[in-house]
C-alpha cells in the first residue's frame, strides 16, 4: 500500500432533526452551544463516531468505547499490552519509543489517523510514555444559523429499588435541537502521514466513514434518522504540500439560508466554489 502522497482537504455538512447531537455534561445535558447561540459538536465526539463507524467496516481500532467493543480488553492499557509487537518494542534497547510508535501505527487505524498518546504506569512492568501525532485533523462542527434548544421534563414511572416508601415516579430533563444544519472541516497532511503509515487505501476508509458517519449510531439521544449527512466534500490537491492553503479550500464551502426562519435543509443555498486546478469531489450522504 502507498502512504498518503497528496494533501487532502474535506468538508461535512450535516443535519439535525429533534435530536441532541452532542450534549453537554457540564450543562445539564443541554446540546452545545457557544455565546453567540451557534450550535456546536466537539471534535472528540465526531472522532468517536468516525472509529466507530471504522469498526462496523472491519478496522481495527484503539480507543474503543464501552459499549462498543470488538474485544475482551476493559482498557486502554490492556489492549496496548496484549499487543506482542509492543512488547517486543518496549525491551528494544534502540529507539524503543519509535519501535513502539511504529507498532502502534500498524496495529490500529486511529492510532495512524488521529494519533494517540500512550501513557502508562510502570507498576509490575515497564512504563510507557510515548506520543503519536496523526495526519488527519478534524475541526469542532459549528451550526450555520443559531439553534433553537427545546426542553421537555420526563419521569421514569418504575422504581428501581425495592420498597414502600418509594416513589415510582422520578423527574428529569430531556434537550434537543428542533433542527441544525452543522459543518465541519478537516485535512490529511502528508507529512505526518509518511511518519504514521497512513495511505491512501486509508484516506478513501475514512472518506467512506464521513459519508455514512450516523449509520449504526442511534440512541435515544438521536433517534435513528435524525441525524444526517447531507454532502461531503473531499478536495485532493496534486502536491503533498498541496496547492493552496487549507483554510482557502475550506472557505470554497458556502452556506446561505434562503428564509429568515429555516426549518429543514432545503431552506438553504449550498455551493462549492472552485479553485483553479484543484479537484473536488462532492458525494451526497445516503
Amino acid at each position: 500500500m502507498t502512504t498518503l502522497d497528496y494533501k487532502i482537504d474535506f468538508a461535512v455538512v450535516l443535519s439535525v432533526t429533534k435530536a441532541n447531537p452532542n450534549g453537554d455534561p457540564l450543562n445539564g445535558n443541554r446540546p452545545r452551544q457557544n455565546y453567540d447561540g451557534y450550535g456546536e459538536i466537539s471534535d472528540v465526539a465526531l472522532k468517536r463516531k468516525i472509529r466507530n463507524r471504522l469498526m462496523d467496516m472491519g478496522e481495527s481500532i484503539f480507543v474503543q468505547s464501552n459499549d462498543k467493543k470488538a474485544d475482551q480488553f476493559n482498557s486502554l492499557r490492556e489492549r496496548a499490552d496484549a499487543n506482542p509487537e509492543l512488547e517486543k518494542a518496549l525491551k528494544s534497547k534502540e529507539n524503543s519509543n519509535e519501535l513502539y510508535a511504529d507498532a502502534a501505527c500498524k496495529a490500529w487505524f486511529d492510532v495512524r489517523s488521529f494519533g494517540q498518546v500512550f501513557a502508562f504506569k510502570g507498576g509490575s512492568g515497564k512504563g510507557v510514555s510515548v506520543g503519536v501525532r496523526g495526519p488527519v485533523s478534524i475541526h469542532t462542527a459549528t451550526s450555520v444559523n443559531p439553534i433553537d434548544i427545546t426542553s421537555m421534563q420526563i419521569t421514569k414511572s418504575v422504581n428501581s429499588e425495592p420498597g414502600k416508601d418509594k416513589g415510582s415516579d422520578t423527574m428529569g430533563m430531556k434537550h434537543r435541537v428542533d433542527f441544525g444544519l452543522y459543518r465541519f472541516y478537516g485535512s490529511i497532511n502528508t507529512q505526518l502521514a509518511e511518519k504514521t503509515g497512513f495511505t491512501n487505501e486509508d484516506a478513501e476508509k475514512l472518506k467512506q466513514a464521513l459519508v455514512t458517519l450516523f449509520e449504526n449510531d442511534s440512541s435515544s439521544a438521536r433517534p435513528e434518522g435524525s441525524m444526517e449527512v447531507v454532502k461531503v466534500c473531499w478536495w485532493e490537491h496534486n502536491s503533498k504540500l498541496g496547492q493552496y492553503s487549507s483554510a482557502k479550500v475550506h472557505r470554497l464551502l458556502e452556506i446561505k439560508p434562503e428564509v429568515d426562519d429555516p426549518k429543514s435543509t432545503d431552506d438553504f443555498n449550498i455551493t462549492v466554489n472552485e479553485l483553479e486546478g484543484l479537484k473536488v469531489e462532492v458525494i451526497n450522504g445516503l
